[in-house]
C-alpha cells in the first residue's frame, strides 16, 4: 500500500475552521478521513513555525575559487551571495554555504528592527485572529500602497561588503529625486494592478477614493461577476485616508461595508501577505544596488517585476493566512515570521 499524500491546502483550511469550532484532532481526523497523527503534526507545526535547520557539511570550494570570490565581493559591493558566486562561474553551492564562506571575508548589513508591540496592540492582533479563523481567505482582496524611490528604500539596501572596505556612497541628488507611489492588491492567485498614483498627489480621503474609482473599480472590479462581488472581502490597513468617515461611507456606497470590509489590527504589516509581494518586487528592481534616473523608469521596472510574479507565487502568499493566524495566536499577539 502506497504512502498517503500530504495534506492539501483545502484540508489545511478545513482543519483551521474545525479547530475554531472546538473540534478535537481525533474528530477532525474522522471528518477528513485522515490519520489523527497527521492532523496533530499539522497543528503542532503551524504553531511552532519552521524547524531549525540541521547543520550539514559544507560543499568545499578550492583555494582558487575562494580567491575569485574575494575579488568579486570587492568589485560588487552590496551584491547578493548568489550574484557574487555566479560572477565567478561557481555553481551548485547552496545559500547557507555561500554565506558561511562570505562571512570570513565580508559582512552584511542587517535590516532595521521593528518597533515593539505594546499590550493593547497584541490583544487586538489576537482578537483579529480569532475573529477571522473561519474565514475563506481565497475571497479576501489584500491591498496596500508602496513607495519606490529612484535610489532604493532608505536603510533597505543590503549586501556583502569586503572587510576593510567602505560601502559605496549612493547617488545623491540636489533635485529631481523623489519616488512613485504604487497601489496593488492580491486575491487567491491573481494580482490586481499595480496602479500608479499620479505624481504629486497626496493620498487624503478624497484623493484615495478618486484613485480607487479610476483604477481598481473601473479597470478590475466592475468586470467581476455579481457572485464574486457578493463574496469578496476588501482588506486595507489603518492609514488615515483608508479609515476616515469619508472613505468608509464612500466604500459603503460601493457595497463594501460591514463584514465585506475587513477590520485591521494596528502595527500589523507582518499579517498582510501583500507585504511579501512588495519584498519580491523591491528585490528585483533594486538588485545589486541599482538606481534610476527618472520616475518613469522606476515605474516601468515595477511593472516588469510585477509581470514576472506568477499565479503560484501569489497563491502561496494568500494561502499562508491560516498559518499566520495560528502563529499570531501561539505567540499571543507578537510578531510572526514572514
Amino acid at each position: 500500500m502506497g504512502q498517503k499524500k500530504d495534506l492539501t491546502g483545502s484540508e489545511k483550511s478545513k482543519i483551521v475552521r474545525y479547530l475554531a469550532e472546538g473540534c478535537s484532532s481525533l474528530k477532525i481526523a474522522k471528518l477528513l478521513k485522515r490519520d489523527h497523527r497527521t492532523i496533530e503534526r499539522f497543528i503542532q507545526n503551524s504553531q511552532q513555525g519552521r524547524k531549525k535547520r540541521v547543520e550539514k557539511p559544507r560543499r568545499k570550494i578550492t583555494a582558487h575559487e575562494l580567491r575569485k570570490v574575494k575579488r568579486a565581493a570587492a568589485k560588487m559591493p552590496l551584491a547578493t551571495s548568489l550574484a557574487i558566486f555566479q560572477s565567478c562561474n561557481i555553481t551548485g553551492v547552496p545559500k547557507s554555504t555561500r554565506c558561511a564562506i562570505l562571512r570570513d571575508m565580508a559582512k552584511v548589513r542587517k535590516a532595521e528592527r521593528r518597533p515593539p508591540l505594546n499590550k493593547t496592540h497584541k490583544l487586538k492582533r489576537q482578537d483579529w485572529a480569532k475573529k477571522y479563523l473561519k474565514t475563506d481567505f481565497s475571497k479576501v482582496l489584500w491591498t496596500d500602497e508602496m513607495r519606490v524611490s529612484l535610489d532604493g528604500p532608505d536603510g533597505w539596501t543590503r549586501g556583502w561588503i569586503g572587510k576593510g572596505q567602505r560601502a559605496p556612497v549612493p547617488l545623491r541628488r540636489q533635485q529631481g529625486g523623489g519616488g512613485v507611489l504604487v497601489w496593488a492588491g492580491i486575491i487567491k492567485d491573481e494580482l490586481v494592478g499595480p496602479f500608479r498614483v499620479e505624481d504629486g498627489v497626496k493620498l487624503n480621503s478624497q484623493s484615495y477614493c478618486k484613485f480607487l474609482e479610476d483604477t481598481f473599480f473601473k479597470q478590475w472590479y466592475r468586470k467581476k461577476s455579481a457572485s464574486f462581488k457578493k463574496n469578496m472581502i476588501f482588506m486595507q490597513d489603518n492609514a488615515p485616508s483608508h479609515t476616515s468617515k469619508y472613505s468608509t461611507a464612500w466604500l459603503a456606497r460601493k457595497g463594501i461595508k460591514e463584514e465585506k470590509l475587513m477590520t485591521w489590527p494596528p502595527c500589523s504589516p507582518d499579517l498582510n501577505p501583500i507585504e511579501n509581494l512588495w519584498s519580491i518586487i523591491k528585490c528585483e528592481i533594486y538588485k545589486e544596488g541599482k538606481q534610476y534616473t527618472s520616475l518613469n523608469s522606476v515605474w516601468e521596472a515595477v511593472v516588469a517585476a510585477a509581470r514576472n510574479v506568477d499565479g503560484e507565487q501569489i497563491k502561496t502568499l494568500t494561502g499562508s493566512m491560516d498559518g499566520r493566524l495560528l502563529s499570531v495566536l501561539a505567540k499571543k499577539g507578537g510578531y510572526i515570521g514572514r
